[in-house]
């Protein structure tokens, strides 16, 4: 075992005090496209009309103007550009909010009392989740628009990081196995966590027989099992 891997494991009289929920909320989430402060000032005339965008855009949004979307929405243009300078700072407004919700939707899937590997399971299942919802149409047009793929990046790192958190935990509580020696959490987070956006690529989606959400949650499953499965393999032996 490396010198990195021991001093971390070392640090269990402190470290490992953490719950797997304190872990997740010491990550910096992205800041949100609309302050907290402006969603305050918002009527709730203006928070239907983003809920009801946010159906709007889940079809695709290229091909819409402002015009269009106020002439759906029943509303006047001055309302949306009260919201918003442009179309596509009305999108990103919209999936962000939309993105939010996932994201508290995936801590909430998390018990206090998990360990972290099936913190990770839970949280990623249910992050991946989200991806089952995603079309085509919708992909490959936020993928079109630099501001989409500034918030997608975004919120894909913030998922990233709080995977390699709970990884960091694992590692210090002893949860992986001591065969993977110094392992680098940085990469194994990046391939765990970044399977829900991968699988929700405009090109890749459609590919699975099982449907994305359902094929990214096995793979996540692969790996979780093994990594359980070695460690308690690896303790018998030891113990023997």
């Amino acid at each position: 075992m490396s010198g990195a891997t021991v001093a971390r494991r070392q640090a269990k009289g402190v470290a490992t005090d953490r719950s797997v929920i304190e872990v997740m909320r010491s990550v910096p989430v992205p800041e949100p496209v609309l302050s907290r402060d402006r969603e305050a000032e918002l009527s709730n005339r203006q928070r239907e009309i983003l809920t009801e965008l946010a159906t709007i855009f889940d079809k695709g949004f290229m091909e819409l103007t402002m015009a269009d979307l106020a002439a759906r929405l029943n509303c006047s243009l001055r309302t949306l550009y009260l919201l918003a300078e442009s179309r596509n700072e009305l999108v990103t407004m919209v999936i962000d909010r939309v993105l939010r919700g996932h994201g508290r939707a995936a801590h909430n899937a998390v018990a206090e009392s998990m360990s972290a590997l099936e913190a990770i399971r839970a949280y990623l299942h249910a992050a991946n989740h989200a991806v089952s919802a995603v079309n085509p149409e919708f992909a490959a047009d936020m993928a079109a628009i630099h501001e989409g793929l500034d918030l997608h990046e975004a919120h894909s790192a913030y998922l990233i990081d709080i995977t390699r958190a709970l990884l960091e935990l694992a590692v210090e509580r002893g949860e992986l196995p001591a065969s993977l020696n110094d392992v680098d959490t940085a990469a194994m987070a990046r391939m765990l966590g970044g399977l829900g956006r991968d699988f929700a690529r405009p090109e890749v989606l459609g590919t699975f027989r099982s449907g994305p959400a359902t094929a990214a949650n096995a793979m996540v499953d692969v790996v979780i099992d093994g990594l359980m499965a070695r460690q308690r393999l690896e303790a018998q032996e030891t113990a023997r």
